[in-house]
């Protein structure tokens, strides 16, 4: 058996600096305070037992992290105030405070801590149908799933097994069979966080337009940086064990943010075609550019033209606004590594669904269906494949390409870019291809990208462009 013996991602000493803190305040602050990843209230099964189950000192509950095993005080970093590791504990909370009477008084909602509409993913309590309290907020079982099935088993322990890693695998696969969400899988972690940090068809899980309008924050996900500030484990070979079954297994970050590009996009087109699409005789804006409408508006002879040629955005006529693409872009990024016919196909596609948003609704959504045949195969391509250290390098190489580059003209997808630079530096850091000293020292190039985006009404490309750019001329050097 190890004491964390292994360093996580979540351990980077290099991520703690200015840069993200920057990336929080600016490009996550949906994450921080508002919309944490409870699962969608149409899933079944188990019953919630709430995070006193979890809270006992021979369990997740320790005030020190000094278990043989796990930390054991796992509570204690989910509880953490004013930090992005208490976030979820801190979800309902943040529903009786200022900002959030506001928005409740702009909706005519009533009280948000008791409206249905920011239950769904403020609190456990929607989706265990009043199990939960709703004072937990985002608790351990909104991601690791409703453990009354499992609990008995997973705090049994390991016996004297002369082969203590595979008891540990057997007993984890065994908790698996009966209902613990297998959140080492990217797919199933994507599809646990998508429901609330982008939205699910479920009731309250859901950010619209008019939700926004009236004060909530926009909703800006990526999953594995996500994963990262959510992490309260070191990844050991205990753990390598229990979700690998070897105790050198490891996340692979890559293939993490990869997987999450795609379910992102998935669901945003998903929720497109479906009633989400529309509200009254209205389109949801929610799917498209914010920042291609909001802008300064000056009554003049000779207007001054707001938004930047895109090439990624063919056919969209001036002073309509475009499709928030910002997970396409990345998609388009890393596309050619798990298959370059793929690739050829998204790039297609994405063109065409572009071009149909010109047109009429029906076109629109018939396009969204095909792009989303093609962003679903290549989820399955990165969910099949490993990536190695060399990956993350082509990568970064392809996010700084001239045909992703140009496409970079709108504050959404450029903050994408600079979390997926920061997450690719990050997996050459626990792969080993980059030292800790080497990525700290890329961290003021990194820290002035966050900065080009961390407000949205002064984003200006060119700058941003210069950022990333030179932060990816010192990842390219380390080589």
């Amino acid at each position: 058996m190890t004491t964390h013996a292994g360093k996580g991602r979540g351990d980077r000493p290099w991520a703690a600096l200015a840069g993200f803190v920057l990336m929080l305040a600016a490009l996550a602050l949906a994450a921080v305070v508002a919309a944490p990843p409870a699962r969608s209230q149409g899933e079944s099964g188990g019953r919630f037992l709430g995070v006193a189950s979890c809270a006992g000192s021979t369990c997740h509950g320790r005030m020190e992290g000094d278990g043989t095993v796990v930390r054991q005080d796992e509570l204690m970093k989910w509880q953490e105030p004013s930090t992005p590791g208490g976030a979820h504990s801190r979800a309902w909370a943040v529903l009786g405070n200022s900002r959030s009477q506001f928005i409740a008084r702009n909706l005519g909602i009533g009280d948000p801590s008791r409206a249905t509409m920011c239950l769904g993913c403020h609190s456990d309590a929607a989706a265990s149908r009043g199990t939960a309290p709703l004072e937990d907020g985002v608790s351990c079982e909104s991601c690791h799933g409703p453990a009354g099935g499992w609990i008995a088993s997973h705090y049994a322990g390991v016996g004297a097994n002369a082969d203590p890693g595979a008891e540990m695998r057997e007993k984890h696969l065994a908790n698996l069979r009966a209902g613990l969400r297998k959140l080492e899988d990217p797919v199933v972690r994507a599809g646990v966080c998508v429901d609330c940090h982008f939205g699910s068809a479920g009731e309250g899980q859901f950010v619209t337009h008019r939700i926004m309008a009236a004060g909530h924050p926009r909703i800006s996900f990526e999953l594995d940086l996500f994963s990262a500030l959510q992490a309260h484990h070191q990844e050991d070979a205990d753990y390598g064990w229990r979700k690998f079954g070897g105790a050198g297994g490891r996340t692979d970050h890559v293939q993490m943010w990869a997987v999450g590009q795609a379910t992102a996009l998935e669901r945003s087109l998903a929720l497109f075609q479906s009633k989400r699409g529309t509200e009254g005789m209205f389109p949801e804006f929610f799917f498209l550019d914010c920042h291609s409408c909001h802008r300064r508006i000056y009554d003049q002879a000779k207007p001054v033209k707001t938004s930047l040629d895109n090439p990624g955005r063919p056919g969209i006529p001036e002073g309509m606004p475009p499709y928030n693409d910002e997970n396409l872009i990345m998609l388009s990024a890393a596309a050619r590594l798990a298959s370059p016919a793929l690739a050829e196909q998204l790039g297609a596609r994405s063109a065409a669904f572009h071009r149909a948003i010109a047109t009429d609704r029906p076109s629109a959504v018939a396009a969204a269906a095909e792009l989303a045949q093609t962003v679903a195969a290549l989820k399955a391509a990165f969910a099949s494949r490993g990536f190695s250290g060399t990956d993350a390098f082509a990568l970064v190489d392809a996010i700084a390409a001239k045909t992703v580059g140009d496409r970079l003209t709108d504050y959404a997808g450029s903050s994408q870019a600079v979390m997926g630079v920061d997450t690719l530096l990050g997996a050459m850091v626990s792969s080993g291809r980059v030292t800790v000293g080497a990525a700290a020292g890329i961290r003021a190039d990194i820290d002035r990208a966050y900065a080009a985006v961390k407000d949205p009404n002064s984003y200006r490309p060119a700058d941003f462009q210069a950022a990333l750019g030179s932060a990816v001329r010192a990842i390219q050097a380390l080589r």
